[in-house]
């Protein structure tokens, strides 16, 4: 199977956006943001949309913004954390893409997203919050084609691993 897209999945604070706009500038690609992009639909917040309409309302729209970006080509596409959590998600996904899981320690996360108040589902509480979101999604990832952890590592080192991983994958 021939991809068109590179997908980024993972937690959230496992670099799907920074990994995401390198790979992309390296490619020539367009980068979506999955977040961004139903961000400027809905023209509001990530954090607003959850606010006003809660999870539910607002993984209806995701799964409906991933199928609007996935018929395009030559693309990468820094998902939410949480949309994979959706099977129809999930095989959109893996049907239009070469799906990349990213992962980090808690330790890593925690110090990355501790701070951001922008993120709704952990209510300013990451250090209590995040342990139990990584324990529930901990096979939420398991169907991405690669998987690469982004401790201590460099964002071009990342970046060419998974290129070379993507390359060998669309030869065949």
């Amino acid at each position: 199977m021939q991809h068109n897209n590179i997908v980024l999945v993972g937690f959230m604070g496992t670099g799907k956006s920074t990994v995401g706009r390198f790979l992309a500038e390296k490619l020539s690609w367009e980068l979506i943001d999955t977040d961004h992009y139903i961000e400027k639909q809905e023209e509001m917040s990530i954090a607003e949309l959850f606010t006003k309409h809660g999870e539910v309302y607002f993984r209806e729209i995701e799964t409906r913004a991933i199928q609007s970006i996935m018929v395009k080509s030559n693309q990468v596409i820094a998902t939410g954390g949480g949309a994979v959590l959706a099977e129809a998600n999930r095989v959109c996904l893996k049907e239009n893409g070469f799906v990349v899981a990213l992962t980090a320690s808690l330790e890593t996360i925690i110090q990355r997203v501790g701070g951001d108040r922008n993120r709704p589902l952990l209510l300013g509480k990451a250090a209590e919050i995040v342990p139990q979101l990584l324990q529930k999604r901990k096979h939420a990832y398991d169907f991405a084609d690669y998987t690469i952890s982004t401790d201590r590592l460099r964002i071009e080192f990342i970046a060419q691993r998974l290129l070379v991983a993507y390359r060998k994958q669309t030869k065949g």
